[in-house]
């Protein structure tokens, strides 16, 4: 099916508050409107996990980013821009997101997605996206669509028809960005 038909289909699932099963520029994921606390409480349902591991939420834009964490240290934004591989960057003090993507500490984890896909639609829909790995909370992370668990395809709303001969076994690094505007790398 062509990219701007599932692009359409798939917003049309995320306007009414409901779950997508997608690929993204890292692992295939499981997400909804980061905007919606009842369909993000649905993606937790899905994978059976308690909201205080909470989840990586995607930009289409460095411009989306920056209506999310308003203040953001130049140092950190060079970084970001910088950044060859999809790379989560946890930040302090969202804004604009469901208050259950946002961990106790009032941190989000946040990546500019590179895959051109994910850019398009998460540029069309005009928000940010939940992603967390295509799996049962505690369960290994399919490195492929035909690997993902029928407790996780039964339960989405819409499963996006691209890229599923996609091979990707590696997460994004995930980088915790300090109070006093360090870096500590969490995965690599």
């Amino acid at each position: 099916m062509p990219i701007k038909q599932e692009i359409h289909k798939t917003i049309i699932t995320l306007q009414k508050g409901k779950t997508i099963l997608y690929p993204t520029d890292t692992v295939w994921g499981i997400g909804c409107d980061a905007t919606d606390e009842n369909a993000v409480n649905n993606v937790y349902s899905i994978k059976n996990r308690t909201e205080s591991k909470s989840m990586i939420i995607l930009v289409d834009s460095l411009e989306m980013l920056q209506k999310i964490i308003l203040d953001i240290p130049s140092h950190i934004l060079d970084i970001v821009k910088k950044s060859k591989r999809p790379t989560s960057y946890i930040f302090h003090n969202p804004k604009g997101l469901a208050k259950n993507v946002v961990a106790k500490d009032n941190t989000v984890a946040i990546r500019i997605v590179n895959d051109s896909f994910c850019q398009q639609l998460i540029h069309d829909f005009g928000k940010p996206i939940v992603s967390t790995s295509a799996n049962i909370s505690s369960k290994s992370t399919p490195k492929t669509f035909s690997e993902i668990q029928t407790e996780i395809t039964d339960n989405v709303d819409y499963i996006v028809d691209l890229h599923r001969e996609k091979q990707n076994s590696k997460s994004s690094s995930v980088v915790k960005i300090l109070k006093d505007g360090t870096l500590n790398v969490l995965r690599k």
